[in-house]
């Protein structure tokens, strides 16, 4: 996802273009699995996703060649808000265990969820697909270190590197979030953050200057010098 980011451009190539483009840069040797990759997901994250066009938010972070550790949240934000099912796994499941002495998370309790919220959508599918989505799920929890572990997987220490969040607060704030609404977005909920860190983060944002937070009392105020997303990107770099 990240090669595709790096060099997608605002164009409509037709399809025998595409494939050949998807296969030069994701070094596949067959252009069908190539195109596969792109229709399954880069596709509906990153083109189609919510927010839609995300690659325009992820782009300027790969061009000032940030380190992954700080990327990595934000295309965890993106892939979670365009992944219906990851994304309820996360809020619904994941801060009981956060929360529990023992913070392993097995298959068979995704593959459990799985199947209950199957069920209350009228639909079934057979045990083989139901378990290979449940690994699936732990897999890229653990990838972008919601998670953490091998075989065993178990809840990361909540962490969100400060330039991550500084993007992300930029990144909801085009979207239309401000003030006490940007402090208490629901997606902050994604990263399994301790109650009051979100708040932290803000002023530790404001004294390195990515930000401009005031709060007085119920009233918050939250502005940004920058204007797009790549004078923040940039703002990140320096």
């Amino acid at each position: 996802m990240r090669l595709l980011v790096r060099t997608w451009e605002e164009r409509n190539p037709d399809d025998a273009d595409r494939r050949k483009t998807l296969s030069r840069v994701l070094g596949k040797a067959s252009g069908a699995r190539a195109a596969d990759t792109y229709r399954r997901a880069f596709l509906p994250r990153f083109i189609q996703g919510d927010p839609p066009q995300a690659w325009r938010i992820l782009q300027p972070l790969e061009s000032a060649d940030l380190p992954v550790e700080i990327v990595r949240p934000v295309y965890y934000w993106v892939t979670v808000r365009s992944e219906p099912l990851l994304r309820d796994f996360v809020l619904d499941v994941l801060p009981g265990y956060a929360a529990a002495p023992y913070r392993q998370v097995r298959a068979e309790d995704a593959y459990a969820w799985i199947g209950r919220r199957l069920g209350q959508a009228g639909r079934r599918w057979s045990p083989t697909v139901t378990l290979k989505v449940a690994r699936g799920l732990l897999a890229a929890l653990r990838d972008f270190g919601i998670l953490t572990g091998g075989a065993k997987k178990f809840i990361a220490p909540a962490y969100l590197p400060l330039e991550s969040f500084a993007y992300l607060a930029f990144a909801l704030h085009r979207l239309g979030a401000s003030g006490a609404r940007l402090l208490a977005h629901p997606d902050w909920r994604l990263f399994l953050l301790p109650s009051g860190a979100v708040e932290q983060l803000f002023l530790r944002a404001h004294q390195h200057h990515y930000l401009n937070y005031q709060a007085a009392g119920r009233i918050i105020r939250v502005d940004f010098t920058a204007g797009n997303y790549r004078e923040m990107a940039d703002a990140l770099q320096r």
